[in-house]
């Protein structure tokens, strides 16, 4: 049994192109591995937040990874903050850290550009992500190819605290979903589909209701071709729109092609969109039920504690190892 560890932070509302590109494999991964699931509420106030906002956020969260069907029986499902080995244990990887190799990530490079008055913690939550994934002695971290930078900085502060002091890390994997992993923006399909787009017409948030769905695909960019054929290249928002109906339908890319031979992009959009309506409409209905409800309470508070039992014994083997310890004397 292999150790999974994913965290997403409760900045926005999650999208379809989180749901499918991530959040879809995790109710697979939780039935034949040990899964943490964790609201990184930590990694939020990188930059300003409004107390409230994020506070209501990281339970929204909580209750949609509930609603997509993660199980508490088999997995762990926690918020980050109530785990305080995560930040001690990112003190820890800071130390073991680079500046270099920090500000050489594209994030941070993304993110502070001609900013002013930018947080040190966007340089270095990194290695607190990284502690994240060395708590729990993750096998396998799945996400998005856009953090494959993060996870192999991970993977090198493991090693390198292993060589340097004690071999108590695993060297995660990691894991990005070959199909969906990348799901382009309605408008834009040259760019991924994002929570944090101010123009809310390039996304579906999972809790958009059936009408706003419908007016979101149908608006969505296509081609003057009108013909359904999957290219990436040369037909991108057309291609976007059959992962979306392929992930959402199970029905093949090929599956796809044959039942709009001859159609127009009129029909081709509301099939997409009912498909959509029809994945998200159980998920939704969850979630209304979890929302103000004392059963998420109780599953969050299990999960913290199971996850600090498991978190504080690798802390104490880090702190160990490098001699951060008190060795009491014998009387």
């Amino acid at each position: 049994m292999s150790v999974i560890f994913s965290g997403v932070k409760p900045t926005g509302f999650p999208t379809l192109g989180n749901y499918l590109g991530a959040l879809k494999h995790f109710v697979t991964y939780q039935e034949e591995n040990d899964c943490y699931f964790c609201v990184v509420n930590q990694h939020a106030i990188t930059v300003p937040q409004d107390k409230l906002e994020l506070r209501d956020n990281s339970r929204k969260l909580a209750a949609l990874y509930l609603a997509i069907g993660i199980d508490p029986e088999k997995s762990t499902l926690f918020i980050q903050s109530e785990v305080p080995a995560h930040a001690k244990m990112g003190w820890i990887m800071q130390c073991i850290s680079y500046m270099g190799e920090l500000e050489r990530m594209t994030q941070f490079k993304d993110k502070a550009d001609n900013r002013v008055g930018v947080s040190a913690g966007l340089l270095t939550y990194p290695p607190l992500m990284a502690s994240d994934i060395l708590l729990y002695g993750t096998d396998i971290v799945p996400v998005g190819d856009d953090q494959k930078q993060h996870l192999e900085l991970t993977r090198n502060l493991a090693e390198r605290f292993n060589k340097q002091y004690n071999d108590i890390f695993t060297v995660p994997d990691v894991h990005i979903p070959k199909i969906g992993a990348r799901i382009m923006d309605l408008g834009t399909p040259d760019k991924k589909m994002s929570k944090s787009d101010e123009n809310s017409a390039g996304y579906i948030s999972m809790l958009d209701d059936e009408k706003t769905i419908m007016k979101k695909i149908k608006r969505a960019t296509t081609d003057s071709e009108a013909i359904v054929k999957y290219d990436k290249e040369n037909k991108p928002g057309v291609s976007n729109l059959m992962t979306i109906y392929s992930l959402c339908s199970g029905k093949s890319i090929n599956e796809i092609e044959d039942m709009y031979e001859g159609k127009g992009y009129g029909d081709f959009k509301e099939g997409v969109a009912l498909a959509v309506i029809e994945s998200l409409k159980p998920i939704q209905e969850r979630y209304n039920a979890l929302i103000n409800s004392d059963e998420l309470d109780d599953i969050l508070d299990r999960g913290a504690e199971k996850a600090n039992r498991v978190a504080n014994k690798m802390l104490q083997k880090a702190e160990r190892a490098m001699g951060l310890e008190r060795k009491r004397k014998k009387k």
